[in-house]
This record gives structure tokens, sequence and C-alpha cells, in this order.
């Protein structure tokens, strides 16, 4: 069952995470348009596989023509995502900052942003929402339960506009996930890398203890 208002997903990033959004998204129903860097030609056999519910596009086009957008791209990338085509949508932020392979970031080195509010600071108009960034790519596609089943995977979500938030949990919710919301954005560092909670299979109990144990700089 898909999200009232949302009939396609538009993916910046065809990685491992973006890829498998794009996957679980066609199988539950959304059409998608997927982009990378280096332009939609090179995403032909991505698209063969993914069938008639997908197309590439570029950047532009993918943050254009989704109702809600993915961006599943390396955080030193984030000056190439467009901004005017998601003033008003919801964004979900998949990312993770690694400084050996972004760059150091002052403000994210010192803790005084998270790579979700780094994401927002450029995105202005857009509602960013930080999802599917503390699961292995593919148990997206492996790990989803129907809803109420015993020991249900959670996964987390963390955003300022609680809109954005509940859109985000409805789509978790039908990929196969329970939800957990952190609150907002500025504490979406509690489930970075690091954290007890990254990469753990829990169900909601055990990830939010695990939220509560997460300490600042670790």
């Amino acid at each position: 069952m898909t999200i009232d208002g949302v009939k396609t997903i538009g993916l910046i990033g065809a990685g491992h995470i973006g890829s498998q959004v794009a996957r679980a998204a066609i199988a539950s129903g959304y059409d998608v348009v997927i982009s990378n860097s280096r332009g939609p030609e090179t995403l032909t056999d991505l698209v063969s596989a993914l069938g008639p519910q997908a197309r590439a596009g570029t950047t532009e086009e993918a943050a254009t023509a989704g109702d809600l957008v993915v961006v599943a791209i390396p955080v030193k990338s984030i000056g190439d995502v467009p901004v005017e085509p998601l003033v008003g949508k919801v964004v979900i932020d998949t990312n993770n900052y690694y400084a050996q392979r972004d760059g150091h970031i002052a403000a994210l080195d010192d803790g005084s942003l998270t790579s979700s509010e780094f994401l927002q600071q450029r995105l202005t108009g857009a509602h960013v929402v930080k999802a599917f960034n503390h699961i292995y790519a593919r148990q997206i596609t492996t790990d989803g339960t129907p809803p109420r089943t015993r020991n249900r995977r959670a996964l987390v979500i963390a955003g300022d506009d609680l809109v954005a938030k509940a859109q985000v949990a409805e789509l978790l919710d039908g990929f196969g996930f329970d939800v957990v919301d952190v609150g907002p954005l500025a504490e979406s560092w509690r489930i970075q890398p690091g954290t007890p909670g990254y990469v753990a299979p829990l169900n909601s109990e055990e990830l939010t203890a695990a939220l509560a144990a997460a300490q600042p700089g670790k």
C-alpha cells in the first residue's frame, strides 16, 4: 500500500542504498526515477533489472519527478543536490559522514551539526528526515516483515517536521519495519556509525534502549 499523495519516489544516488530503496519502493507499488552523478545512460542495466516501474534520469529530473525524494550519496557530494526542485518536499537523508571519504567538515567534526542538519542547511525549503543510515543495504529488501510480527525489526527516523516524519514512518512500515522516532535532526547522532544501535537488527524496544545508551562523539 502506498502513501497518499506519493506515486513516484525520486532517488539521488544509485549505489547500494539507493538501489535497494528503489527495489523496496517498487515492491510497495511506487514508481521510481533513479539518478547518479555519471548520467542516466550509465543506469541502463539497473533500470532493466528494476523493471517497468523504474526509469533513469538526471539528479534534477529525479528531484523534480519525486513526490518524495531519497538522497543516498556521500556527504562530500551534498553540494551537488539540486535545491529548487526539492522546495516543499520530504527528503530522506540516508547518509553517514566519514571524514576519510568525505574530507574533514569542521561542523561535523566538532559535533555542532549532524550530517542531516548539514543537508537541511543546503535544502532550506525541503523537509529532511533521517532514515536508512543504520541498516546494511541488502537488508532493506530482506528484513522487512508484516505489521505486528513478533520482534519486527525497527528503524530510526529523525526530523524537524512532524508531518514529514509521519510520511516517512508510513513508508518504512510499508517496507516492513517498525519505526522509532529519535526526535529532531539534532538527535540523529544517536544512530551514527559507532553507536550501539548502528546496523544492529533490533526491535523497537531494543532500539529505543540503544538510542538512550548512545554517547556523543562515540
